[in-house]
């Protein structure tokens, strides 16, 4: 016979068990084995009946996902556009996990919706925008800005370099719009003299080419009836006053995208999508419903406190901290680029614009290179139909002498 449920005792699975809580904290900080006793390949295939408690499952779980996974503040690491985590986030994610807030109800989150509107309210005037709101990824946030292009500008085009991130085709044709991809040159970047036509279009720049880093010409922003910027990778060097400069222009579009889980350091999944203005943009985005007590502004319903990580760490670091640790990366690229082009056995594409260093063998296929480097190290990208590596300074904590000592043992 089951059980009746007992309404008067609390659920200890809800109550803070301080001893494992520790243990768990203890797992994250220390070096985990990787071959963890609860196999992956062991597990079942369907769900069991009865669970193994969560004190016991501990140790094993913290094998089979903190052991199992590359750690990306590794001194080799320097591969992707994803970077380490400061340790001030973990603990405002684990926060965020104990109270589960969801913005889309004041009542239920009043001081996670007054820190992301700070937090924006600090970030939005370094792209001369006066706005906006923060979303999973930079593939909602171009999404919503495109959405609001329609909405405010009756655009019926979305024109792109043919280099553009994936999301804004995709968000083209979730919205009904035509796409129209533009050419580019040898490195990504969207050939000026190709842009025409734009009285009815969003036109996207791209400051931050996903393969290469390179950065559209910004100063085509307002050339169309909406400009968005699409700056998910370097966006955030606009806050350093060493390469603020890269991106002049930038205050002249509609609308910016930037992904916070990128050079902005935040956990996934975390992004922002700003406007110039920003109340005209929600009120074109906004719905409103009976069981809500505020306009659900955007595409998301439920929206968790994923400003937090990013108000904490922005309130830590200040600008200079954060910008200090821009330029250790973009450093890193200037010399890993450096020793690329002075050894013969190498080729570069060209120089690194933010941080992204493209390059390969010339002694060897790209792929025979790639099997041999650490895992980590570099990923591979095709660029006008070519080949090559691809190392992106995104780990503040990269170690460009071993990384160099790495690629000489095997070339």
């Amino acid at each position: 016979m089951q059980s009746k449920p007992n309404l008067n005792t609390p659920d200890k699975s809800f109550v803070a068990e301080n001893d494992a809580l520790l243990e768990a904290v203890r797992h994250l900080i220390e070096q985990v084995p990787s071959d963890p006793a609860l196999a992956f390949d062991t597990l079942p295939t369907y769900l069991p009946d009865t669970g193994a408690g969560e004190r016991e499952l501990l140790p094993d779980l913290a094998a089979l996902v903190l052991g199992g996974a590359h750690r990306l503040d590794n001194e080799l690491s320097f591969a992707h556009m994803d970077p380490p985590t400061p340790w001030l986030t973990w603990a405002m994610t684990l926060w965020n996990a104990r109270l589960n807030q969801n913005l889309l109800h004041p009542a239920t989150a009043p001081m996670a919706r007054k820190i992301e509107e700070r937090t924006i309210a600090w970030l939005a005037p370094f792209f001369g925008m006066d706005g906006g709101h923060m979303v999973p990824g930079s593939t909602v946030a171009n999404l919503t800005a495109l959405w609001a292009a329609r909405e405010l500008r009756g655009v019926d085009e979305v024109v792109a370099p043919d280099t553009a991130h994936v999301s804004v085709e995709k968000s083209a044709r979730l919205l009904g719009l035509r796409f129209r991809p533009l050419p580019t040159d040898g490195q990504g970047r969207l050939l000026p003299d190709a842009v025409a036509g734009l009285d009815r279009a969003c036109l996207v720049l791209v400051a931050g080419a996903t393969s290469t880093g390179v950065i559209d010409p910004l100063h085509l922003s307002g050339s169309a009836a909406w400009t968005h910027v699409d700056a998910a990778w370097a966006g955030p060097l606009r806050l350093s006053k060493k390469y603020a400069g890269t991106l002049d222009g930038i205050e002249l579009a509609d609308s910016v995208a930037v992904s916070a889980h990128k050079w902005l350091f935040q956990p996934k999944e975390s992004a922002l999508v700003f406007f110039r203005d920003a109340a005209m943009a929600h009120s074109a985005l906004s719905f409103g419903g009976p069981y809500l007590a505020a306009p659900n502004i955007g595409l998301l319903g439920s929206h968790g406190a994923t400003a937090v990580p990013l108000f904490a760490t922005l309130l830590a670091w200040g600008r200079d901290g954060l910008a200090s640790r821009l330029d250790t990366c973009m450093a890193a690229a200037e010399k890993f680029a450096a020793f690329v082009e002075e050894d013969p056995r190498l080729e570069l594409l060209g120089h690194p614009e933010t941080g992204v260093v493209v390059w390969r063998p010339r002694n060897k296929t790209v792929d025979q290179l790639s099997a041999a480097l650490p895992v980590g190290l570099a990923s591979k990208t095709t660029v006008a139909g070519t080949q090559w590596l691809r190392c992106v300074a995104a780990n503040p904590s990269a170690n460009v002498d071993a990384i160099i000592d790495a690629i000489q043992t095997v070339i």
